[in-house]
């Protein structure tokens, strides 16, 4: 049950039908029951009070209580206590306790800088009021007092509420209501000061000076009284009031715009649709300068330009610690406005915020306010930005950053480096306003901007060493990305100046596990999976997903993470500087080392198709791993990264890449043929060999190692075991298969031997391959028929495997029979099925031959179709 004396006193059931309270005598005695819920108020006052112009015999009022115990029944029991009564039930039961709660609430919000909230409560508590309060009860003082009291604190939250919609910028609505609310408070100076905020808010000034005019002379002629000094200094604020500068306008640039101009178009359209577009992207990238461009479009309806790159990070704010507030940021946007930041102050109301003052200038302004470098104050700006867009309709903001404000309603456009096309352009706009002539080799420019991430500021800083520097020396110092972009504009901001310094304002904002992870992350050179970030940097999901909101990682596809260049450099130098190089490079060898082992089984597999697009991806990471081993005398780890990813760099083409590795671990002083074959390394060894054969620098290396690389793979295999890497025997045989030398038959044989003795190894591929190579040995007796078995045999057990490798090449030997016995016609279609083969795989070199085969087999009948 519930009970009301905001209006005529009542009760109501929870369900909401009426409790029949009968007359006057007993609603006045609720009434006044439950003026203090809980409280004994003594028999002789509600005696004297429930009838006006007489008391009530204590007869009467027993009677009067017992009626009213029964219409209310046990939910509100009224008791006897003493020599007075009381009603036990709970203080929020009652209408009036309700609404001094919230009205206290709402108050409390106001002060704490949350208008919204505290108009939503303030409603509310407005909300229970159904007419006078304790109406009918004129002749009871104690009611009257009650009543006094209640409508006193029901006129502050009407206030207090009027107040929080003005700082949402409802001041048009607002005056109304509060020219009644003058009028019939007249002395009453809160209201009047409202009325003079909400006035001057929509330009009346003129109307607020008469407003305090009026007020004014009432207070003298009713209190013989001045008004108050908080009155008077509004008064003196709307007299100071001078005409506002313009807004900020965004920048005035220098120099052409190049290679934006698809982006600029789409951000401005990405504007017209949505209230708050955030540009992000990494320092240097160009987000101001597109912001800019964007902002011409919009000026028609007005552009304010604020810098807020100046607001250290972090610092005081407006509302209470653990709100983050828009306080500075809002003062920034003031100034940018030109408006003043101490605006019109009611007397006895919470303090007016820079926010409040925005929101009034805001609130019914076409304009679009370009919030630039928010990254450092992003939660300030965030909150501001949130606020302003809610209470101004008409209002657009364009944010760049290099995280974005987390808005709900915010749209994200990712700024990226320049196209190739584009980077060259801006290079040469550039070089050739410092150095006349032409600015190079295209194809040198093409690799400056390259390995400058195609990012416009680091160009522009290269660019401008062309005034000292001929494009051979600036491509000659790429390994410096730091050094060669040291050098920038006197007038620019520090942070803008360098590279250096445009990567140091992202790092030094970084948390310092974020900082942690991010120098770990650049020992990736070909940027990293999710899992293996994770492992090599010692760091979780959520701080590399903050690195990337952060821009210092980027989404490469395929769930993988890369760090642009620069960045990289800067953190390589971090990297070292922490003492965390040796240990983080060690990390990610043994991380790409168990990445291939966990491949490789695969690879001659049905699984190859996922696994070598994977490894592939991993190519640049693992030639890193090898530049750190060889270059730091790691020979175990080498030797095992190499054989390792020996079956991928052979299957994809790309055994060249490793092959300077392999030549420098065989020219070590100590790399005597059989020395490297300790601790069951003999496969490594060997797979070493093979790779450094695969270059012409390699050739003397392959003869001085190759018996005893040979022997190491013959104890690998023995026959009756299988070793760990089945294609490095055969590629072992292939490759000494095409040697011409008779001094090589001898090796050729025995390479040969090795692999035909796996007939009945337990490894299925293993088998697979003996097959093929016996039908060249058949062949070579002379029996066409039983080779075309063997290679038949060999296509069925590489199929079976699900062995695209080895069946393309068994497939290719069976054309080779076909072309023999001169059914052109089935070489070519044999040829073609090894070709889709390859084509899956992406062989590039076993495509290239194959092509090179399919076009001897047209070569007697159809010349053009062999070219």
């Amino acid at each position: 049950m519930w009970f009301g004396i905001l209006g005529e006193t009542q009760a109501r059931h929870d369900d909401g039908t009426e409790v029949p309270l009968g007359g006057p005598a007993r609603r006045a005695l609720l009434a006044l029951l439950l003026i203090s819920p809980g409280a004994v108020v003594p028999a002789e006052r509600l005696a004297e009070e429930i009838e006006p112009g007489g008391a009530v015999s204590a007869h009467a009022l027993q009677s009067q209580v017992s009626r009213l115990r029964t219409a209310l029944g046990p939910a509100a029991p009224i008791e006897r206590v003493g020599a007075g009564y009381r009603i036990a039930v709970p203080e929020d039961a009652v209408d009036a306790a309700r609404f001094e709660a919230r009205a206290a609430a709402g108050r409390a919000a106001l002060t704490a800088g949350d208008p919204a909230r505290a108009a939503a409560e303030l409603r509310l508590a407005l909300e229970l009021w159904r007419g006078p309060a304790l109406a009918g009860l004129d002749g009871s003082e104690t009611a009257r007092a009650a009543a006094a009291r209640l409508e006193e604190v029901r006129l502050s939250a009407l206030e207090d509420r009027i107040e929080a919609e003005l700082r949402l910028g409802g001041h048009r609505s607002a005056v109304p209501e509060l020219r009644e609310l003058t009028a019939r408070h007249p002395l009453r100076e809160r209201p009047a000061g409202l009325l003079m905020r909400a006035l001057s808010a929509q330009g009346s000034q003129a109307e607020a000076l008469v407003v305090f005019e009026q007020t004014r002379r009432h207070l003298a002629e009713e209190l013989g009284a001045d008004p108050s000094a908080e009155l008077t200094s509004l008064h003196a604020e709307l007299l100071d009031t001078a005409p506002a500068p313009g807004p900020a306008a965004p920048p005035a640039q220098l120099t052409s715009f190049v290679g934006r101009e698809e982006d600029a178009a789409e951000a401005a359209a990405l504007l017209r649709e949505s209230r708050l577009v955030t540009l992000t992207g990494p320092g240097g990238v160009g987000k101001t300068r597109l912001a800019v461009e964007v902002a011409a479009t919009a000026a028609a309806a007005g552009v304010c330009f604020v810098e807020l790159a100046a607001l250290p990070e972090g610092g005081p704010s407006e509302p209470p610690a653990g709100d983050p507030g828009p306080g500075r940021a809002a003062r920034s946007v003031l100034a940018a406005l030109g408006l003043r930041e101490n605006g019109l102050q009611m007397g006895d109301g919470p303090p007016r915020t820079a926010l409040d003052r925005l929101t009034a200038a805001l609130t019914d302004r076409p304009l679009l306010l370009v919030l630039d470098n928010c990254e450092h104050v992003v939660d300030e700006a965030a909150a501001l930005a949130a606020r302003l867009l809610a209470a101004c309709p008409r209002l657009r903001v364009l944010a760049t950053s290099r995280e974005p404000l987390g808005v709900i309603g915010e749209h994200v456009r990712q700024v990226r480096p320049l196209d190739e096309a584009a980077a060259v352009r801006l290079f040469t706009d550039r070089a050739r306003a410092v150095r006349r002539g032409p600015t190079g080799d295209p194809e040198l420019v093409r690799r400056i901007c390259a390995a400058l991430d195609g990012l416009p500021l680091a160009i522009e800083l290269a660019a401008a060493r062309m005034r000292t520097l001929e494009p051979e020396d600036l491509a000659g110092r790429l390994d410096d990305l730091l050094g060669i972009t040291a050098r920038g504009s006197r007038t620019s901001a520090e942070r803008h100046r360098t590279m250096r310094a445009v990567v140091a304002w992202s790092w030094d904002l970084l948390t310092d596990a974020e900082q942690r992870a991010a120098r770990r992350f650049t020992v990736f050179a070909g940027g990293a999976g999710g899992d293996g970030a994770r492992e090599v940097c010692g760091t979780d999901a959520d701080t590399l997903e903050s690195l990337a909101d952060k821009s210092l990682l980027e989404t490469a596809g395929a769930g993988r993470l890369r760090m642009l260049e620069t960045i990289r450099a800067y953190g390589t130098e971090r990297l070292e500087e922490a003492g965390e190089g040796e240990a983080t490079r060690r990390g990610h060898a043994r991380h790409l080392l168990e990445l291939h082992r966990r491949a490789d089984p695969h690879l001659l597999r049905a699984g190859q198709l996922r696994w070598l697009p994977r490894l592939a991806a991993e190519h640049d990471n693992l030639l890193a791993a090898l530049r750190w081993a060889v270059g730091a005398h790691e020979r175990r780890p080498a030797l095992e990264l190499l054989a390792a990813a020996s079956t991928s760099l052979w299957i994809r083409g790309a055994s060249a890449a490793a092959a300077p590795y392999a030549l420098a671990l065989l020219t070590a002083d100590d790399a005597e043929p059989g020395r490297l074959v300790g601790e069951d390394l003999g496969e490594e060894y060997a797979a070493c060999v093979l790779l450094a054969a695969s270059t012409p620098a390699g050739r003397p290396l392959w003869r001085r190692h190759r018996t005893a690389a040979l022997e190491a793979l013959a104890a690998a295999w023995p026959g009756d075991r299988p070793g760990r890497y089945p294609v490095v025997p055969f590629l072992w045989m292939m490759r000494t298969a095409g040697e011409t030398d008779r001094r090589d038959t001898p090796h050729a044989r025995d390479a040969f031997a090795l692999v035909s003795s796996q007939h009945d190894c337990p490894d299925p591929w293993a088998r697979a391959a003996a097959r093929y190579v016996s039908g060249y040995a058949t062949l070579g007796e002379g029996d066409a028929d039983g080779a075309e078995r063997a290679f038949e045999a060999a296509v069925d057990l590489f199929r079976g495997l699900g062995d695209r490798w080895g069946t393309a090449l068994a497939l290719d030997a069976l054309a080779g029979l076909a072309a023999g016995r001169a059914d052109r016609e089935g070489a070519i279609a044999l040829t073609d099925r090894a070709l889709a083969l390859t084509g899956e795989l992406g062989a590039v070199e076993d495509s290239a031959d194959l092509l090179v085969n399919r076009g001897d087999h047209h070569v007697p009948h159809d010349p053009a179709a062999a070219r």
